[in-house]
């Protein structure tokens, strides 16, 4: 094996960097060897920045317990430290704009796990099965950025992914209006139990942008390139609710779709379990041997028993049955940090280095 790319992780303290961090322990192919997050946090040893708020059930990985936290804010610093980074930081929409952009612009890749690019019309969305091929439109985002090897690729929100690659395995039956409710852990929101003990028995019927998100970005996903940028999909129409619930890890989506050309449940379980996509021919490290299984039991999928299917990059279904209104609905759930996050995005970075997006500088 050549030498491992190195990895710097943006806002490494957080509960997404953290996540980063902790399923990059003995990558195969790339090596954490700068962690940077806020100016108060410089300076200091990661193991001193967390202090006593890691937030994985795994012990913090030794090889990144001694690493001098480096201001995020400095950016040729940082850069001229690693090959590529993720992005986890915690500012504004517009702050990260700008800071992913800053270091995408020092020939560095970016490969983000925020919201802030997901509507910049050259920049990937991707979830590697489903539309690889939308980083073709990394070639007109240089042009812009004016750079030759810099550049920034995004994941999609954590909600979706319970339910859109099922539709995705479905897409040949034509589905064209979809009802969906997901029900989120609190780790979407970055925190645990102990930091939010008023979710504790309870439920919240709002998460702020996350219905916009869930209803919005699988259209993305499914849309194409055009002049150098992506249209979303006119179809399906989607509309949600989305509610957190007393959960840590795992989101559950509960779903309604009629289609244009109804299917039996036995071809839609079929091309469920047989859903497969680039990551799989290639066998990336982290990639799912199998992306979605279908459970026949009526009480599952479960957070307790499915969330970590695949190590948590595979995304579990049940309760497939004809509805009385729609065609079928179905019950999805995934893994929000892994799958749904940093899994997610760590997984995009494989892909883009295999396909030659990602170097060593």
């Amino acid at each position: 094996m050549s030498q491992k790319l190195r990895v710097g992780i943006l806002g490494a303290t957080g509960m997404v960097g953290q996540r980063f961090i902790s399923l990059l322990e003995n990558h195969p192919w790339f090596e954490v060897v700068t962690v940077a997050a806020s100016p108060r946090s410089a300076g200091k040893t990661y193991e001193e920045a967390v202090g006593d708020r890691w937030k994985m059930t795994t012990p913090m990985p030794e090889a990144v317990k001694k690493l001098v936290v480096l201001n995020v804010n400095e950016v040729d610093k940082v850069a001229a430290t690693v090959d590529f980074v993720f992005s986890a930081v915690d500012m504004t929409k517009d702050e990260i704009k700008a800071i992913e952009e800053a270091y995408a612009k020092t020939e560095t890749p970016v490969v983000s796990n925020n919201s802030a690019h997901r509507w910049t019309p050259d920049v990937p969305m991707v979830v590697p099965e489903i539309n690889p091929e939308h980083f073709d439109v990394i070639e007109f985002q240089k042009k812009r950025l004016g750079t030759t090897r810099g550049f920034v690729a995004v994941k999609p929100n954590c909600s979706i992914q319970s339910y859109a690659p099922v539709l995705t395995a479905w897409k040949e039956f034509e589905p064209y209006e979809v009802v969906a409710t997901t029900y989120q852990a609190i780790s979407g929101a970055g925190k645990t139990f102990k930091d939010w003990p008023e979710m504790e028995g309870n439920i919240i019927p709002f998460i702020g942008g996350e219905e916009e998100k869930s209803e919005q970005e699988p259209l993305r996903l499914w849309g194409s390139i055009e002049d150098g940028v992506i249209k979303k999909a006119e179809s399906p129409v989607i509309t949600t609710q989305c509610i957190r619930v007393p959960v840590l890890n795992g989101h559950t989506a509960a779903v309604f779709v009629k289609f244009k050309k109804k299917p039996t449940k036995e071809q839609l379980i079929e091309k469920m379990v047989n859903f497969s996509g680039v990551p799989q021919e290639l066998e990336l490290p982290s990639a799912p041997k199998q992306f979605i299984q279908y459970l026949e039991e009526d009480n599952r999928p479960q957070v307790n028993l499915d969330v970590d299917y695949e190590n948590g990059m595979g995304i579990s279904v049940g309760r497939l049955r004809e509805d009385s209104v729609y065609d079928y609905k179905f019950v999805g759930l995934s893994h929000n940090t892994v799958r749904g996050a940093a899994g997610g995005a760590v997984l995009c970075a494989e892909l883009l280095k295999a396909k030659g997006y990602i170097q060593a500088k």
